[in-house]
């Protein structure tokens, strides 16, 4: 693709977008804070793994997918899709405030909602108000919040009600029964844009690096090998998660977000030590923070004290 969604933020060429599907998903208007994106081509797709999929097949330049909620934690499904395949990279992270909303079958109350339909986290988020208010209801799984809404605009819907967003529900012309229905009122998705790889962002002081670290060999202490690399060097995870393989019952893989960029010395370090142990790592990126927030470095770890380390030891080779 173009170089310049090395940029990550500054698109201002043709620029092909694929997203969560379909319209009116929070995923969209994550898409939507991409600058440049409001213009550009946006293709919605069905899936995490199909929207991946149009990236590494070259009809889509870029895809934003949830990633990370904040009341159910990671999104499996990409963290699934990214940790396999062709390699990605995450150009930046967009953090979208959720809301939601019950949309209803015209002419239905709440007593009358027998099944709700929704994505799996929006339920989640939601199941406290649904016991509370709608005890009565059945939970029916959708792709996303907006295809549960779309999916009551046909003729026979199979559920009465969808929990979805404001936005498309107002789309879509929707009986809203009841608002701001979440059990957390500051709940947050966490959003990333990918595409195949490219130029980094620049380092900007507050950048997060995402990375997925095989489990090479199930030890007592392997883990502790893992996370000894970044305590060495005074390197925070912000979220760090195990995720099955696939391949054979207890095969796991690590995924982490850690503070800092590939280009901070700290880090440098952390991943060549990191390498040495899981040769097969993968390195999915090093992007600005959307919160903006610089880590605290201790004075050891600075890039500054890493070079003056690095003079010493090459004044005693020298001696």
């Amino acid at each position: 693709m173009s170089a310049s969604l090395g940029a990550a933020s500054g698109v201002t060429d043709s620029v092909i977008y694929t997203y969560l599907g379909p319209e009116g998903t929070f995923t969209e208007a994550a898409l939507l804070q991409v600058p440049g994106a409001e213009s550009a081509e946006r293709i919605p797709s069905t899936s995490v793994s199909a929207a991946l999929e149009m990236v590494r097949s070259g009809r889509a330049d870029a895809a934003v997918v949830p990633i990370e909620n904040s009341v159910e934690g990671g999104v499996s499904a990409t963290l699934d899709a990214i940790s396999a395949g062709e390699p990605l990279r995450i150009l930046r992270e967009i953090l979208v405030p959720i809301t939601f909303v019950l949309a209803a079958r015209p002419g239905l109350a709440l007593a009358d909602i027998g099944t709700v339909s929704t994505h799996s986290h929006a339920w989640a988020q939601c199941r406290n108000w649904a016991d509370a208010n709608i005890p009565q209801a059945e939970y029916l799984p959708a792709s996303s919040t907006a295809a549960a809404a779309v999916g009551l605009q046909e003729e026979e819907p199979g559920y009465d009600a969808a929990i979805c967003s404001p936005l498309v529900a107002q789309r879509l012309g929707l009986s809203v029964v009841a608002e701001d229905i979440g059990d957390i009122t500051d709940a947050v998705t966490r959003f990333v844009l990918l595409s195949l790889p490219t130029s980094l962002p620049e380092p900007t002081g507050a950048d997060k690096t995402t990375l997925v670290v095989p489990l090479p060999e199930d030890h007592p202490g392997a883990l502790m090998e893992i996370l000894d690399q970044f305590s060495a060097r005074g390197v925070n995870l912000s979220r760090i998660e195990s995720r099955p393989t696939g391949l054979f019952l207890g095969d796991y893989f690590f995924s982490i977000d850690a503070d800092g960029h590939i280009a901070d010395a700290r880090m440098a370090d952390a991943l060549r030590g990191l390498h040495r142990i899981s040769p097969n790592l993968r390195f999915l990126g090093s992007y600005p923070r959307a919160d903006h927030r610089e880590p605290e470095v201790p004075r050891h770890n600075t890039d500054e004290a890493f070079r003056r380390a690095d003079v010493w030891l090459e004044g005693l080779l020298r001696s």
